[in-house]
Parts: structure tokens; C-alpha cells; sequence
């Protein structure tokens, strides 16, 4: 049923060993551990555009932590609206959250895959999925895209010693398939390798979380759900990964260590660059008030003041034209000049006295 996942990884596999066999040897462990090791760089490489939208998704959903409770707040009340205006928020701004998962979702059944195909070089023991074969017929038997003499080569391969399809507790009729191809290895031999690749693993894990967590906006990180999430990543996954160290093939820890080695750098590389983005965008809104500022020795212009220049010319003008009415108001009103008592002369009294005369 997971032919579609088991074929694709062990070709990607098989090509990395062609390709380190003509270097190192076929039968060599160097060969074998490069393979792997290349096969999780090649499927990171190909979810790198993923990975980006991922930080990206998560770096968008911090930003609307406020936005997001604000309408918790509101509708709590009412579940389907809620979510009816959190679908709308989202759409508004380019928000898919499944895009924030993708890498993981992908990775999952990659690590299946590979698990499965490790474990295939070896199927003499009786467990679940296994085939109970031989060691003879398991040396004959292809597995998907290898060969049966790529069987033999991998049964012979060893890293210090330790076979990579061997783990710590392996049953020892499974131990018993690398008799006749490089000898049935010890427990110890296998435990020499394989505890310090759980530490590394388990170490690398621990710091690739923290180093996400630190990246988090206080508002992320107060989210219950967030918190839960970030001690989970930071104690529990390392711990299960040295916990369930005994339990894996060398392979599979080498997986886990070169996973958490490219994780590593790859975090540094993209967040580097989004740092570099929003410190381009600032730049830009500086220069930006920079020209729309008065050039050097420019006088400023107050728009205040052009406002109210019309009002002020219109005022003046009234005023002028109010006092140049008034003399000939006041002659019109007061029909002449007034005695000391306060009574009116007549205005033709000198007229009268010349006519007397004449």
C-alpha cells in the first residue's frame, strides 16, 4: 500500500550509493552512511520552498495573535460565527494555516519510507512487517530497487564496527543475518555507535527548537497552546528521541542527526534573509520620509498660514471700506453741528442773515 512512499526513497538511496561507491566502495560503511546522510539532504532540498512558507505561516499567525483573540473575545459566545470570521480574517490576508504544517506532514511518511527500507535489508526477524526469512534467503533477496548483491554489500558495510540495519536491542537471530558478511557484530560495538549519535540527536533537536521558540513575539509565546507546544519541542521530543535511541537502527539516527544538522542551518539561512527584508523595508520608509522632507536651507512652508491669508485680506479690505463710509454717515445722521447744550443748530441760519443784509 506504501509502495508509492518505499520505491522512491530507495532509488533516491540506491543513486547516492552508485554515486559514493565509485569514490569509497561499494561495501564501504563511509559509502553507505554519505547515502543516507545525502538522501535526507536531497528530500529537504526539494521541501525548501515549503519550509519558507512554513516560517513565513508561522511568523504571519503571530502577528495576528491580537487580531485573533480580539474575536475569540467577542464571539465567544457564538462558535460558528467565530469561526465564520476567522475564515474571513484569514482569507483577508493570504493566511493558510495548512501551509504551516506541510513540511512536517511531508516528512512523516518520508521517515516511514526510509525506516522500511532500512529494515528490508535485514527481514529475518518475526516482529511486525517482517518476513522471517533466512539469512540465506535474505542475502539472495532484492529490496524494491536494490539488487540482491546491494543486500550483501549493505550486510557488510560497518560504521566502527556496528552494521547500519543493526540497533541495541536487536534480537539476536536478526544478528545472526551479518554472520556470513563481515561477522555477527556485539552489542556493545553497536551501542558504541549508536548512543552517541542519540545524544547528538537528542542534543540537536533541543536547540533547534530553542532557537525557534526565541524567535517567537511574547504574544506567541502567552498562547497556551504555544507554551504547551514549546516545552514539548524543547524536553519532550529530545528526551523520546534518547529514549527511543535503543529501539532504531544506526541508519535511522543518522537520518535523525543529518535532519537536525540541515534544519540547523537551514532556520539561520531563512530567517537571516527575512531579517535582511524587514530591514530593507525600513530603510525604504525612511528614505521615503527623507523626500517628502524641506531640503537643506529650504524655508518651511506653513499651510496654516495660507489658510488664512484669504480671511485676513477680506477682513482688512471690510474694515477700510467701513471707515470711509463713516464721515458721511455721521454728516447725514447729525443734519449739522450741536450747541454746547447739546441742541441743534440750523444748518441755514447764515443764509438767513445774508438775506437780511442784502
Amino acid at each position: 500500500m506504501l509502495d508509492i512512499i518505499y520505491w522512491p526513497v530507495s532509488a533516491i538511496l540506491w543513486f547516492w550509493h552508485k554515486a559514493f561507491g565509485f569514490v569509497f566502495g561499494a561495501d564501504s560503511g563511509l559509502t553507505w552512511t554519505l547515502s543516507v546522510v545525502f538522501l535526507v539532504f536531497t528530500l529537504r532540498l526539494v521541501l525548501y520552498k515549503p519550509f519558507v512558507k512554513q516560517v513565513r505561516t508561522t511568523k504571519q499567525m503571530q502577528e495576528l495573535q491580537p487580531q485573533i483573540k480580539e474575536l475569540q473575545k467577542k464571539y465567544k459566545n457564538d462558535r460558528e460565527t467565530m469561526a465564520r470570521e476567522m475564515q474571513k480574517l484569514q482569507k483577508d490576508h493570504g493566511f493558510n494555516p495548512l501551509m504551516g504544517c506541510l513540511p512536517v506532514l511531508v516528512q512523516v511518511p518520508v521517515f516511514l519510507g526510509l525506516f522500511h527500507v532500512l529494515r528490508s535489508f535485514n527481514r529475518t526477524g518475526h516482529g511486525f512487517g517482517q518476513l522471517g526469512l533466512s539469512a540465506e534467503e535474505n542475502a539472495n533477496l532484492g529490496n524494491y530497487i536494490f539488487s540482491a548483491t546491494d543486500v550483501q554489500s549493505f550486510l557488510s558495510a560497518r560504521i566502527f564496527g556496528a552494521p547500519i540495519a543493526a540497533f541495541i536491542t536487536a534480537p539476536t537471530n536478526e544478528l545472526q543475518a551479518f554472520a556470513d558478511w563481515g561477522g555477527t557484530p556485539s552489542r556493545m560495538s553497536i551501542a558504541l555507535v549508536a548512543i552517541p549519535l542519540m545524544i547528538i540527536a537528542g542534543v540537536a533537536t533541543h536547540f533547534n527548537a530553542r532557537a525557534s521558540v526565541q524567535r517567537q513575539t511574547p504574544e506567541a509565546a502567552a498562547n497556551p497552546q504555544a507554551a504547551i507546544m514549546n516545552k514539548l519541542s524543547l524536553w519532550v521530543f529530545p528526551l523520546g528521541v534518547m529514549v527511543g535511541g535503543p529501539f532504531l537502527m544506526i541508519g535511522i539516527l543518522l537520518y535523525w542527526v543529518a535532519n537536525n544538522v540541515w534544519t540547523y542551518g537551514q532556520q539561520h539561512l531563512v530567517f537571516g534573509r527575512m531579517e535582511k527584508e524587514e530591514e530593507e523595508k525600513k530603510a525604504k520608509k525612511l528614505e521615503q520620509r527623507a523626500q517628502n522632507a524641506p531640503k537643506p536651507g529650504a524655508k518651511p512652508v506653513d499651510v496654516r498660514k495660507k489658510q488664512d491669508a484669504p480671511a485676513e485680506d477680506s477682513a482688512s479690505t471690510n474694515g477700510t471700506a467701513a471707515s470711509n463710509g463713516t464721515p458721511k454717515q455721521s454728516a447725514k445722521q447729525g443734519g449739522g453741528q450741536r450747541r454746547p447744550g447739546g441742541q441743534k443748530r440750523p444748518g441755514n441760519r447764515g443764509r438767513a442773515n445774508q438775506k437780511r443784509k442784502r
